[in-house]
């Protein structure tokens, strides 16, 4: 629809989705418009038609662009991040291997010699659990329990 000669701007009757993509919208933006009435619509033979403005079409084109380059220019800079904090941790990981590949290298110094002069190593000696110390006097029977006393034992 073309009312340029009359100082009025020009209508663009387009599908839904070539409107979504002229306003910059997604195609259910375009149809939540619909449905509201916040847009204009024709409707011919069971297909709806959307009237831009040509002035709102390139707009919305300028948007989108402007907002596609911003959005590619914030994901190159967290790329470029992520790959500094990668080459960061690689250059740590790389690190800590060299310490653990000297701290290996190391553990046979730090191995205590085993001398067969000494021979094994005894443990003090401890009176088992069932002796009775020297002294302390055996227990009488009266001191034992009951159910020893009463069963015999």
């Amino acid at each position: 629809m073309d009312q340029g000669g009359t100082g009025r701007q020009t209508k663009h009757r387009l599908t839904v989705a070539q409107a979504a993509e002229a306003l910059g919208l997604t195609v259910d933006a375009v149809r939540s418009r619909i449905k509201r009435g916040t847009i204009q619509v024709e409707h011919e033979g069971g297909r709806v038609f959307v009237l831009v403005d040509s002035d709102q079409a390139s707009t919305g084109r300028a948007q989108q662009t402007d907002q596609g380059s911003d959005l590619t220019d914030e994901l190159r800079d967290r790329l470029r991040y992520v790959e500094g904090q990668l080459q960061a941790e690689r250059q740590a990981h790389a690190e800590a291997r060299r310490i653990i590949a000297g701290l290996v290298e190391r553990i046979p110094a730090l191995e205590a010699p085993t001398d067969a002069r000494e021979g094994p190593e005894q443990a003090p000696d401890v009176p088992d659990r069932g002796d009775v110390p020297a002294d302390r006097p055996a227990a009488s029977s009266s001191s034992r329990p009951w159910w020893r006393r009463w069963l015999g034992g």
